[in-house]
């Protein structure tokens, strides 16, 4: 079936019938997953002065899950194109779930790097499988959108687990300190969504018996002409993908962003508490303003990039805001009520970079090329985790302030930013129209 800027109303009948039976479900599966990957952040404002670990410590713990977390990205996310997304993912959130909960029995910084070592194997290939099941369901033109609604989920992890963990983190029940039951009582979840992930989820749309064939068949008919429309432009193999330097670019640019991403997930809550001073559960609420941002930022920014097909500037814009807010931090964190006004902004403005960065890559692949490559740029990325945390523990620990850790955020945001901007990428589904200044760049010449 020839694509068309217009829906028909079989397609119109059929992007609402998947969205709403898919986003839903995708969206509370990924509040889980990262409630149960950050959910340390909270935890750490008890637990390190419980077991006598300083930032270093904390830092490195934190890491240790992106050491394992990048071993299976790029087969997990292959696994999902050419298998069974519903059998992989199941057997991904079982495993964390039970993983989560034995780190609330953890008792030394060997254990606590122990479980944060086996989690980030555990949980390895998530997202980037979340990411190519979206690519079986939703056309390149509303791609941007239903990532959105994926990514909104990451701050709605907050806006839901800020409330929890403040009160869990008060309680003590059979002998065990509140954060612990943190870890026990959040790993539930996971195992439950495991299961019914099996019954629940299609990894196909001509599997779809849920879908009229009427609307099936446009589905299938559409993304299969969309598939057409990328190969004129270039068929990549795998390995032609991993060296194209505009994915090369996007890794780098991919590892930068998540340094301060990351950066912020886990110490923020740390970063508000020794700044303000403030009670844990005053500060575990305040945390709902960023969260608040990310989710209305992400929607948004999701939502415009699609109707303006516009992907580099939706992107770099919310990273460089970002690290805007904390370069203008180093001068006035003395003063608390400004200090933290602008850590909760840059906190929540981040978020929005997501729908419109992970967009890119499918304009530029294809099937297993671009499976491979969210693996690629994900796994390589994530790395970011563990060298952007333990950064931040060992700048802490060093300067015993908090300037070098802010000045190390606003650093990487801008970098990041300033380098989506500078890519080249082609709109396949418009012809001449593209999503740069110019169309796609030939290849460099090497150097000399």
């Amino acid at each position: 079936m020839p694509l068309t800027p217009n829906l028909t109303e079989v397609g119109l009948r059929a992007r609402r019938r998947i969205a709403l039976r898919l986003l839903p479900f995708v969206f509370l599966m990924y509040i889980v997953n990262y409630i149960d990957r950050v959910n340390v952040s909270f935890a750490n404002l008890r637990m390190s002065a419980d077991l006598g670990f300083s930032d270093r410590v904390f830092g490195l713990g934190v890491g240790m899950f992106y050491v394992t977390y990048v071993l299976f990205e790029i087969p997990g996310a292959i696994i999902v194109e050419r298998w069974s997304a519903r059998k992989w993912i199941a057997r991904i959130m079982v495993s964390w779930a039970v993983i989560t909960i034995l780190t609330g029995f953890v008792h030394t910084a060997r254990q606590f790097y122990a479980a944060r070592f086996f989690l980030g194997a555990a949980e390895s290939s998530f997202f980037p499988g979340m990411i190519v099941y979206l690519t079986h369901w939703f056309r390149l033109r509303e791609r941007s959108w239903a990532i959105a609604c994926l990514y909104a989920a990451v701050p709605t992890a907050s806006l839901v687990g800020s409330p929890i963990a403040g009160w869990l983190l008060g309680v003590h029940w059979f002998q065990l300190a509140g954060w612990r039951w943190l870890f026990i009582l959040e790993g539930i979840p996971a195992l439950v969504l495991g299961i019914v992930v099996v019954f629940y989820l299609t990894d196909w749309p001509s599997q779809a018996q849920w879908l009229p064939p009427d609307e099936r068949d446009w589905l299938v008919g559409e993304l299969q002409a969309e598939l057409q429309a990328k190969k004129k432009i270039r068929d990549y193999t795998i390995m032609q993908a991993f060296c194209d330097r505009r994915i090369l670019r996007l890794i780098v640019a991919w590892f930068l962003a998540l340094s301060g991403a990351l950066g912020t997930v886990y110490w923020l809550p740390t970063f508000v508490k020794r700044l303000s001073g403030l009670p844990d559960r005053t500060v575990t609420s305040l945390l709902l303003i960023p969260a608040l941002i990310g989710i209305v930022g992400t929607l948004f920014n999701g939502w415009h990039s699609d109707r303006k097909a516009e992907r580099r500037w939706h992107a770099a814009v919310p990273l460089a805001a970002a690290g805007l807010m904390y370069a203008l931090l180093i001068p006035v964190r003395h003063d608390v009520p400004s200090g933290i006004a602008l850590l909760l902004l840059g906190g929540g403005i981040f978020y929005a970079y997501y729908p419109a960065f992970w967009a890119m890559p499918t304009m530029l692949l294809s099937e297993s090329a671009a499976a491979a490559t969210f693996g690629l740029i994900n796994s390589i990325g994530q790395l970011s985790g563990f060298a952007g945390n333990y950064a931040i523990g060992f700048l802490n620990e060093r300067t015993h302030s908090l300037t070098a850790s802010f000045s190390f955020l606003a650093l990487v945001f801008v970098a990041a930013g300033g380098l989506i901007l500078s890519l080249r990428i082609q709109n396949p589904l418009e012809g001449s129209r593209v999503l740069a200044p110019v169309a796609i760049a030939p290849p460099e010449p090497a150097a000399g």
